[in-house]
């Protein structure tokens, strides 16, 4: 073999090793993308995460329970006391607990549906406490036709009974703000404004409100500055994506780095809890981007 030979033959070996070298390299790095996509988030400790549990209702509680924990938070809303133990199992917390209220229509506004809700309430609040959690949901429940005095002189009536007892357990009452135009018709806590006056009037630190985003965005839009006036009212906070109620992407209206920016400068510990229906097939996959997209 010549000189000549040799060499072309060394440069063609040294080719061919930089290209092997090189597609191992990529398939490496391919690899560890990989990994990083499987691995929890590393997240930034600002936001206290959760997600409701209903959204997810072809999940078991337990399979939801797993779910979380891979993606790297630890807390479900709306589980009531029969799922507690499946939570506790896991490691996950009751961020809402619910199981007290009669219905989203048949609430606190109206005195017909007192005596039922203060048992329910009186039996649940200890049972909160007892498990080691300290948010329960409630409702106002539909106007029928009463106006907003009326609805805020029942309410107040009927969670004064039951407010002392919160706050001898440390439990928290949230009453969810909901949309009248277009999901719960005649439903009387539509408003931010109507109900910050009954957290004034029912005058307890263990009374508050459930801040849905979404459904104050189609009731009254202006959600940064409403929550920048009202956050002292505010106990905990859902997401959403308007218009659809899907995904919190760049599909919908509102950006949420921003909302939760606000939240945050308010100084609020509490959780914020995903409430959208996930439209895409991988239902976790959204949930786990719906969380990067909130941990600013």
């Amino acid at each position: 073999m010549t000189d000549n030979q040799n060499r072309r033959k060394a440069i063609r070996n040294i080719l061919v090793g930089s290209a092997a070298l090189g597609s191992s390299s990529m398939l490496s790095s391919f690899k560890e993308n990989e990994n990083l996509d499987e691995a929890q988030i590393k997240f930034k400790g600002n936001i206290n995460h959760s997600v409701c549990a209903w959204c997810y209702s072809k999940m078991s509680i337990e399979e939801l329970c797993i779910g979380v924990k891979k993606i790297g938070f630890s807390a479900i809303d709306l589980v009531g006391p029969k799922d507690w133990p499946i939570l506790k199992k896991h490691g996950i917390f009751s961020s809402m607990c619910n199981g007290a209220e009669t219905g989203l229509n048949n609430g606190f506004a109206e005195k017909k549906f007192h005596e039922k809700l203060i048992q329910n309430y009186t039996e649940m609040i200890p049972l909160v406490a007892k498990a080691g959690y300290k948010n329960l949901i409630c409702f106002s429940g539909n106007r029928r036709g009463m106006d907003d005095e009326t609805g805020l002189v029942n309410s107040t009536e009927g969670l004064k009974k039951i407010i002392g007892l919160a706050e001898q357990h440390g439990v928290i009452l949230h009453m969810e703000l909901l949309n009248s135009k277009k999901d719960h018709k005649d439903y009387m806590c539509d408003k931010s404004n109507w109900g910050v006056e009954l957290c004034k009037r029912v005058g307890s630190e263990n009374f508050k409100l459930l801040y849905d985003i979404y459904h104050m965005q189609i009731d009254e839009g202006d959600v940064i500055a409403t929550i920048r006036t009202n956050h002292q009212y505010f106990g905990h906070y859902h997401t959403g994506g308007v218009p659809g109620r899907n995904e919190i992407d760049d599909t919908q209206e509102l950006y949420y780095p921003a909302i939760m920016k606000a939240i945050l400068a308010t100084g609020f510990k509490n959780y914020v809890a995903q409430e959208f229906i996930p439209a895409k097939e991988d239902k976790m996959q959204s949930l786990k981007e719906a969380i990067k997209i909130c941990d600013v």
